[in-house]
C-alpha cells in the first residue's frame, strides 16, 4: 500500500542558487546533500516538520533531470510516495495496469530503494516509490 508523501522532487538548474532560496523560504538548511551517478543527478534535501523536499539538480546533459528543465523548465518533478514493500507495491501496479520506468527497484538518494510510474498514467505527473533501506 502506498503511505505517505515521501517528498516533492523539484528541479533546478543551479543547485547552489536553489538552496540558498529554499534556505530562506523554509527557514532551514539542507540537511542532507548527495549524488546519484546512475541518475546524473547532485540532491539537496530539506526537512520541514515531517514534510521533505528534494532539490535536483543535473550533473551532466543526458540525465532526466537535464531532459526535462530543458523540456518544462525548473520546477516541481515528482511526488515521492513511502512504502514498505516497494517489490510488492512495485508487483500490485503493474496489474493495475501502471506502466513502471524500472524493472526493478534501484538505489536513489536518502538510502531509498525508488521506482518511477510513468506520468502518462497518472494525469501528467511523475510518481516516484519509495523505500527506506534496511
Amino acid at each position: 500500500m502506498v503511505g505517505k508523501i515521501e517528498h516533492i522532487g523539484i528541479a533546478v538548474k543551479d543547485l547552489d542558487a536553489a538552496n540558498e532560496v529554499y534556505s530562506k523560504l523554509l527557514g532551514v538548511e539542507p540537511y542532507k546533500s548527495e549524488g546519484v551517478e546512475s541518475e546524473g543527478v547532485m540532491t539537496s534535501f530539506f526537512q520541514t516538520g515531517v514534510n521533505k523536499i528534494e532539490l535536483l539538480a543535473a550533473t551532466n546533459s543526458d540525465s532526466a533531470i537535464a531532459k526535462f528543465i530543458d523540456k518544462k523548465g525548473e520546477g516541481i518533478h515528482h511526488i515521492a510516495f513511502h512504502v514498505d514493500d516497494i517489490y510488492a507495491e512495485m508487483d500490485r501496479l503493474r496489474k493495475e495496469g501502471f506502466v513502471l520506468l524500472n524493472e526493478e527497484p534501484k538505489m536513489g538518494a536518502d538510502n531509498k530503494l525508488i521506482c518511477f510510474v510513468h506520468p502518462k498514467g497518472t494525469h501528467g505527473v511523475l510518481v516516484e516509490l519509495c523505500q527506506e533501506r534496511k
